[in-house]
């Protein structure tokens, strides 16, 4: 449930941590959650131009709606969160972004003479993909062991071992500006798709690949939004409290 009191200067993360359906009506505005979930609702709003009265309503309206199984994510123990999250979201990326860039190479191929942002969108897949690929394993290798251990020494009242990176704001760091990187490319990719509508008369392979990178940027956005404002600022708080 939303509380309404004062939400002008609550900050999108922390209103998609309380309910994660507002994710949806911020979708609807255009409004970033999970790179730019740090920001508040006053804030976004000027920036975006939509009126504040509005987007509190829409957002009280979630009351109304069932809340069906929602997944309470900032309610989960963090090894079990990292889990989901290499599970779920790491898996996609890895399973799906060979599959973008091979339909993003044959597209620009064929039809880059008639649609030359194909081309670009073929580029700016290479790049997201070395960084998704070495942000993966940096995760997976360093930040997220570290962060089971000291649940681990936490829950058996021991002390945690000191990092090689002295903390784990530091490697955080790193991949938040990571997040930004691949937030920004795809919301590029999606301006040179036209939100993904492929021509008239488009090929097959043209409609999946767009329709995929549709279903990859909304994994996306759900992948960063979990680590950025629930998994990252737990992790920290847990390390201070020893």
């Amino acid at each position: 449930m939303i509380d309404q009191k004062e939400i002008q200067s609550r900050t999108i993360g922390e209103l998609v941590a309380e309910d994660y359906r507002a994710a949806g009506v911020f979708k609807q505005y255009g409004i970033d959650f999970c790179c730019g979930g740090k920001k508040t609702v006053a804030e976004v709003c000027r920036q975006k131009g939509v009126p504040v009265a509005e987007l509190e309503s829409n957002l009280a309206r979630l009351d109304q709606m069932p809340a069906r199984q929602r997944l309470q994510f900032n309610e989960w123990a963090l090894p079990f969160l990292i889990d989901y999250i290499v599970n779920v979201h790491h898996t996609y990326v890895q399973e799906k972004l060979p599959q973008l860039l091979e339909y993003g190479k044959k597209v620009a191929k064929v039809h880059g003479h008639a649609y030359p942002e194909t081309i670009t969108i073929a580029d700016k897949l290479e790049s997201l993909a070395e960084e998704l690929f070495a942000h993966l394993r940096k995760e997976e290798l360093i930040l997220f062991p570290y962060v089971k251990e000291l649940w681990k020494a936490k829950e058996a009242g021991e002390t945690a071992a000191a990092p090689p990176f002295q903390t784990a704001q530091n490697p955080i760091r790193v991949m938040e500006a990571e997040h930004e990187f691949a937030g920004e490319t795809m919301a590029e990719i999606r301006t040179l798709s036209r939100d993904f509508t492929p021509p008239e008369g488009a090929c097959n392979t043209y409609r999946v690949l767009y329709a995929l990178l549709e279903e990859f940027e909304e994994d996306l956005h759900q992948h960063v939004y979990l680590e950025n404002n629930i998994l990252f600022p737990q992790a920290v708080e847990l390390e201070r409290s020893f």
